[in-house]
């Protein structure tokens, strides 16, 4: 019988913890989110181009796990795709679809030798929360935009209760950094009755 992993990924605690989970959910990970009817990647995808992002804009995916991610905004149009993950097993299924113009990993949740600039877009698309990354990755995010730059990013029904994240972007938008281009509630995992709301903030 297939292991179900997303049943136990919000129980997870350490950076430790997610990776080894994550590194053994890869082969399976498309297959078990397709049958619960995974949307928040083509969502976010759907929210740049309605913003009005350029299809040749770069792009960062954060946590982009086996890929998911790239593949819907290829599928919009997107072209220049960079990847990272904390997790090799994740990134290997994501070489395999083609769709990134480079894959690396990160390691201690900030991705390295990135200035604020080099990408106009970070997407970090059903990354930050419990089970995933910390609230802190929306400074990191944030962080490595220059002015006019913007992230994609998505809150599950399940992290928006817990009020470190929603906090967290409350304080970032109240800074006066960033303005709110897009914000929508939709589904995100159906088949468990999940909904996630996508977010674009734009720095200013």
């Amino acid at each position: 019988m297939t292991r179900k992993f997303l049943k136990e990924v919000y129980d997870l605690k350490t950076r430790g913890d997610v990776q080894e989970y994550y590194n053994a959910w890869a082969k399976s990970y498309d297959a078990e989110v397709a049958e619960n009817g995974y949307a928040t990647p083509g969502r976010c995808a759907e929210a740049l181009q309605s913003v009005g992002v350029p299809s040749d804009a770069a792009i960062l995916d954060l946590g982009c796990g086996t890929g998911l991610s790239g593949l819907a905004m290829r599928a919009q149009g997107f072209t220049t795709i960079d990847g990272t993950d904390l997790s090799p097993g994740m990134l290997s299924q994501a070489e395999m679809r083609n769709v990134y113009r480079t894959l690396f990993a990160s390691t201690a949740g900030s991705p390295p030798d990135i200035t604020p600039g080099d990408y106009d877009v970070i997407a970090a698309v059903g990354v930050i929360g419990t089970g995933a990354a910390p609230a802190s990755l929306l400074d990191v995010a944030i962080g490595l935009l220059a002015t006019g730059g913007k992230v994609v990013f998505s809150f599950n029904d399940h992290t928006l209760k817990i009020p470190e994240f929603p906090e967290r972007l409350a304080a970032h938008r109240g800074s006066g950094l960033v303005r709110t281009l897009y914000e929508e509630n939709g589904p995100h995992l159906p088949g468990i009755n999940m909904n996630s709301t996508v977010y674009i903030l734009e720095k200013t």
